[in-house]
């Protein structure tokens, strides 16, 4: 992919187009608005393998120190929102439960997490999850 080519659809499952969705936060251009609209690009980001928005979108009280996709062989497949408590647009704190499909070694695998979210300065960030087994 050239440096200015985009996948066609987001990875996030919007249904937009790339250009037209997460591409605007993972350049750090504008926040998204909710706590959803930002779990969802932080799904395309490790889709994407974008480890500087990944950073960028985590709150700093629980963000590592570096991220590192090196020898990392999961192809993400698929993004399900199960739900939502608080995380809207006038809201400072939230939570989305979501389910990630993916695969490694061609053998299917899912993540389920409940995620916290909280406002820093304006910006949705991701706070913890609690993964269930």
């Amino acid at each position: 992919m050239s440096k200015h080519a985009f996948p066609s659809d987001c990875p996030c499952g919007s249904g937009k187009p790339y250009k037209d969705c997460c591409y605007l936060y993972h350049m750090e251009k504008e926040g998204p608005p909710t706590a959803e609209a930002l779990m969802r690009s932080r799904y395309a980001a490790f889709v994407l393998k974008k480890a500087d928005y990944l950073l960028f979108s985590w709150h700093p009280d629980t963000r590592p120190a570096s991220l590192d996709f090196d020898g990392d062989t999961a192809k993400w497949v698929g993004l399900t929102i199960v739900g939502c408590e608080g995380g809207g647009v006038d809201d400072d704190e939230g939570t989305v439960e979501f389910v990630a499909k993916f695969k490694i070694g061609g053998k299917a695998a899912k993540l389920s997490e409940k995620s916290r979210f909280s406002r820093v300065k304006g910006w949705w960030k991701y706070r913890d999850g609690e993964v269930e087994e």
